[in-house]
C-alpha cells in the first residue's frame, strides 16, 4: 500500500511540474501575437492587472476596455475633458469574450 501512496504522490508531481512549465510556456507564447501591419500583443504586456474603464455587451459578446495606470490618472486628472492630451504611455486594451 506504501509503494502505491508513493506512486501516485510522484505521478501528481509530474503533472503539476507538466502543467507548470505548460503555462510558463503558454505565457511566453501570448507575447509573440501581432495583429497584421499593426501593434504587438507585447505592447500591453501586463493588461491583466489593468483597471477596468469601461464594460459593454452587444450580441452575446461582453467587451471590456482596460487602462494602464498612465491612462487611469489622465483620467482621474479630468484629461480628455480639460484639453490637455492624453500622457505618452497611457495605453487602453479591449478584450471580446462571449457571456457564458
Amino acid at each position: 500500500m506504501k509503494g502505491k501512496s508513493m506512486l501516485v504522490s510522484v505521478g501528481v508531481t509530474v503533472a503539476l511540474a507538466l502543467l507548470a512549465t505548460g503555462v510558463a510556456i503558454s505565457a511566453q507564447d501570448k507575447y509573440t501575437l501581432k495583429v497584421p501591419n499593426g501593434l504587438a500583443f507585447s505592447e500591453f504586456r501586463g493588461y491583466e492587472g489593468w483597471q477596468t474603464i469601461s464594460i459593454s455587451e452587444n450580441g452575446g459578446l461582453l467587451a471590456v476596455i482596460l487602462g494602464n495606470p498612465a491612462m487611469i490618472d489622465a483620467y482621474k486628472a479630468g484629461v480628455p475633458g480639460n484639453g490637455k492630451p492624453f500622457p505618452d504611455g497611457a495605453k487602453m486594451a479591449k478584450n471580446d469574450s462571449e457571456e457564458s
